[in-house]
């Protein structure tokens, strides 16, 4: 069987075959969670985030013109989705106290003993996800989901020469919680 391109998927969604939706969530479902997982820094709010996030896109599908990839539209809600509920999450934290400090503290103590892990792809995984949402999130679209800066100022609705800005700004932080940690040789 051919491999149907969502452009025919999304066309039999609308022609009343809504079970061919499935094809769509299981084609974006790894990625998508991947990148709310990153951004929400809780498994449990990607889980529920990424059920809104197909129910937006299954609900707007008719608004879909197809002047972009369906990825590009899709991440874009994935993405406008997480900030939604991150400052949700921010509001509910602001009303129950009466401080909160927002640094992202990278200085924490974790044990990074890479000679303990079983793949190097999972250690260098769990350091993006100690970076700012921001940060983890735009390293996840270029390098993980293969997006290029194009596609990523498309879903991340900023200019181009913005989105170079961030991913080298990303990549510094990485770079610096990497040489903070004092990892440089074990990654080597």
């Amino acid at each position: 069987m051919k491999k149907l391109s969502d452009q025919q998927i999304i066309e039999s969604v609308r022609d009343g075959n809504q079970s061919d939706y499935s094809i769509i969530v299981d084609r974006y479902k790894n990625n998508a969670f991947s990148l709310l997982k990153r951004m929400l820094k809780n498994e449990q709010d990607a889980e529920e985030t990424l059920q809104d996030c197909f129910l937006k896109a299954y609900s707007s599908l008719n608004s879909f013109k197809g002047e972009a990839k369906f990825s590009t539209w899709f991440y874009r809600i994935v993405y406008n989705t997480a900030l939604t509920k991150l400052a949700s999450k921010k509001r509910k934290i602001e009303n129950e106290m009466s401080s909160v400090d927002e640094h992202f503290d990278l200085k924490s103590d974790y044990d990074y003993n890479v000679s303990e892990r079983k793949d190097m792809s999972e250690f260098i995984n769990e350091l993006v996800n100690k970076l700012p949402e921001k940060h983890s999130a735009i390293i996840s679209l270029f390098y993980l989901d293969e997006m290029s800066c194009e596609e990523i100022s498309k879903v991340l609705d900023i200019s181009i020469s913005n989105v170079k800005v961030m991913l080298h700004r990303s990549r510094n932080a990485l770079r610096d919680l990497i040489i903070e940690k004092n990892l440089v040789k074990e990654l080597i």
